[in-house]
């Protein structure tokens, strides 16, 4: 877990986070962003009802802020918003690569990993911003059989993209790499 910087609240349809979008959430209580490895990357924020732009803080709307030290902002979508309790609300968002949950797509079949990855980008049913990109080699038969949705398919369950080539993810604002390992080891044990 992580507490990031201030976060700056864009439209529910931003794709370059390259304003100040609807602006910085400057009165912002807490801000705590939880990832998991290959699981959960989710964001809570404690803000008050009376703080800077809270009546533009909605569901779908997104929260763009750093999750964690030496990483680059990452944006959130809002999926709840609590009812106050003592003048504050709890505010919910997941990654924007949740996204991916509502972006079906087309069968097709795959020899390799990076097969695999390009067919995700090519096989999208709807337009859709996201890449996909990968460092592995691994070669193994892979299919999608029946329309999915793009986030099953890439991990937890039976087939998919992770349990078929193994990796790590890194979710990066549009971007989904497959690392073979994500970081390194420098020699340090604690």
């Amino acid at each position: 877990m992580s507490t990031g910087m201030i976060p700056i609240l864009f439209s529910a349809t931003e794709t370059q986070f390259k304003t100040q979008g609807i602006g910085a959430l400057s009165d912002v209580i807490s801000c705590t962003v939880q990832e998991g490895l290959n699981e959960i990357y989710e964001l809570e924020m404690q803000y008050p009802m009376g703080g800077l732009h809270f009546e533009e803080i909605k569901n779908r709307t997104l929260l763009y802020t750093i999750p964690s030290p030496y990483r680059l902002p990452q944006p959130f979508r809002i999926y709840r918003i609590t009812k106050p309790l003592n003048g504050i609300c709890t505010v919910y968002a997941k990654h924007i690569s949740y996204d991916l949950s509502g972006t079906p797509l087309n069968t097709f079949t795959a020899n390799s990993a990076p097969q695999a990855m390009v067919g995700l980008e090519t096989n999208a049913a709807v337009d859709s911003p996201f890449t996909f990109w990968t460092d592995k080699t691994t070669t193994a038969a892979f299919a999608v059989t029946v329309p999915s949705s793009t986030r099953s398919v890439l991990g937890g369950q039976a087939g998919s993209v992770l349990d078929v080539y193994g990796g790590e993810y890194e979710w990066d604002k549009f971007a989904v790499k497959l690392h073979t390992k994500r970081g390194g080891d420098n020699g340090v044990t604690i």
